[in-house]
């Protein structure tokens, strides 16, 4: 792993790489907080599926950013998990 964030560290040094790879952060975020959560519930992709109705390789997608989830996916997910959502708007740039 080291290897790949040596990779990545490098490539972030081009600032047409950086630009996108930001774009890319708020993705980022929701793909960490979903598996956060299943991990934190103890659940696995299956498990979370049989909870769901929502096909484990859909849910493995979405772990994996190939995929974009509705707000309504993810109610789902949080209510799987005995979660709910919170969605929070902020000022640009904070």
């Amino acid at each position: 792993m080291s290897d790949f964030r040596d990779y990545v560290n490098e490539k972030l040094k081009d600032p047409a790489f950086k630009a996108e790879y930001d774009a890319l952060e708020d993705e980022f975020v929701i793909i960490q907080a979903i598996i956060d959560a299943r991990k934190k519930s103890g659940l696995t992709q299956k498990e979370l599926a049989e909870r769901t109705g929502i096909a484990q390789a859909d849910i493995s997608k979405l772990e994996n950013g190939n995929a974009n989830p509705s707000l309504r996916t993810l109610k789902r997910l949080a209510a799987g998990m005995g979660m709910k959502i919170k969605l929070e708007f902020s000022p640009a740039g904070v």
